[in-house]
Order: C-alpha cells, then structure tokens, then sequence
C-alpha cells in the first residue's frame, strides 16, 4: 500500500473506479487528522512537554498495515467547520466512487479528533467509522454540543489527560442518532502526550475498529 499525504478534495493519487461501475476495491481506507501541535509547528518541533509529535510514524503504521492513508500537514489556524467540509467532500468522491462506507475511517487525534466529530454529524452516514482520541475535555466548546453524531465511534482517552471525560457523558453524544459507541481510557501517564506518540496501546484498537474486529477492553 501506498502512504498518500494529499490536500483533501484531491484524489488523483487514489485508482478508483470510474462513476456508475461496480467498486472492486477491497482496501480500507483511513482519513488520518492530526492535533493541533502539528498543524502550528509541523511534525519535526519539539513540544516542550511531550517531544515530537510521530506524525510520519503513525501513518507509516497505518500504511504498512495494509490502510491506503488519506492526510497532510494542515495550515496554522485552520478553521475546525470549514476543514471539516473539505473531508467530508473527499469521503463523498470515495462513496459515489462506489467504496463501501464500512471501509472508511476517520481518524482524529485532539483538535483532529473534534474535526473528525464534525465530519460525522455533516455526514450523518452510520456506517462510517470514526476514531476520536483525546478529543473529549469538560471545558469543550458548547458549541460542540449542539452537533449530532453519526456512525460507528470509538472514543479513545488517556487517565492522566487533565480535564478529560467520557464522550459518552457529552450533550453532543447524548443527542446523538449514532450505529454504536465504544470507549478506551488509556494508562500511560503521558496526559496529552500519549496521542503524540505512535503507541501500539492506541494504533492498535483504531486499526482493530476500521476492520470491524473485536475489541477487548
């Protein structure tokens, strides 16, 4: 599989089938959002607390895992709603394209995770599928309360992350309409730090949930 670090709307890098025929692809795709560290200072800077965020590791965990990875490095002060109908648009191109919701993930991890919560309630697809990871705080946006969330969602959060809480205690998950909910809360003692690195302890619970396998814990 190939790694695409591509602008979203853009597809010329992904062989799909032409509108109107039969989809054959078998491959499962994974829209990667990064934190907001990566978008304001890129993924070689160092965070005073935490290092460097493994921004290429994680996609090249995703990538030889047999995932196509569909991510860039996005602009300082990207605007959350407006990026999120940029993705929402290229996961259109895959669906008219004939690719079957069930294979496409979306992947966001702490403002990448609130984009990806938006993606989900302009799509109201429920088999989609959607990894937020530290992505749920109680000092959250009330504005992020008033979105409606869609599809199958795993919500992924680390014990020693100050302030965060179960997305499933969230007005926005309670007035939700979504397929099914499933949470993780992590012990790395890493607080935020932990989506910062390409740890097995998360990777592997996202990989598991884009293929529809069992997740025990």
């Amino acid at each position: 599989m190939k790694i695409f670090v591509v602008p979203l709307l853009l597809l010329a890098n992904l062989s799909l089938p032409a509108k109107g025929q039969q989809a054959i692809d078998s491959s499962r795709y994974i829209f990667f959002l990064h934190n907001k560290f990566v978008e304001e200072h890129g993924p070689l800077e160092k965070h005073p607390s935490y290092g460097r965020a493994e921004y290429k590791e994680i996609l090249g965990h995703f990538t030889n895992d047999g995932f196509v990875v569909i991510s860039e490095k996005r602009k300082p002060n990207t605007d959350v709603k407006i990026y999120a109908e940029k993705a929402a648009a290229q996961i259109d191109s895959l669906l008219h394209a004939g690719i079957n919701p069930s294979r496409i993930t979306v992947v966001g991890t702490s403002k990448g995770g609130y984009i990806a919560q938006y993606v989900s309630s302009l799509m109201k697809n429920k088999q989609l599928n959607f990894v937020f990871i530290g992505s749920s705080f109680k000092n959250d946006l009330d504005d992020d309360d008033n979105i409606r969330l869609y599809g199958r969602m795993l919500s992924i959060t680390e014990a020693s992350d100050t302030g965060n809480i179960p997305l499933s205690t969230q007005p926005r998950c309670k007035n939700s309409s979504f397929a099914s909910l499933k949470e993780i809360t992590l012990h790395t003692n890493l607080h935020h730090g932990f989506l910062f690195k390409a740890l097995d302890l998360w990777i592997d619970p996202t990989e598991k949930w884009a293929r529809f396998q069992i997740i025990n814990r």
